[in-house]
């Protein structure tokens, strides 16, 4: 399928015909894969951070959410010079 850019402002752009829109799912918002010969146009799938509380409350079931070092800014001995 051929597109034609068409200007907007400094920038150019395409028009994606409602077909394609409805059949891969995109929105308003859509993630640009630049690669070596093409740019893949991809719908954006959740939003940003989700499924993290799920995940930090996973780690802490396994025990997995311990500090890797110890925190020493947190030690009432520190002296500040």
């Amino acid at each position: 399928m051929l597109a034609q850019l068409v200007s907007i402002g400094n920038s150019k752009g395409i028009r994606i015909p409602a077909t394609l829109l409805r059949q891969y799912g995109l929105s308003d918002t859509v993630e640009l894969l630049p690669g070596k010969d093409e740019i893949t146009i991809r719908p954006v799938r959740g939003k940003p951070r989700e499924g993290w509380e799920q995940a930090f409350s996973a780690m802490h079931a396994c025990g997995d959410d311990q500090l890797l070092i110890d925190d020493t800014l947190d030690q009432e001995d520190w002296e500040w010079s």
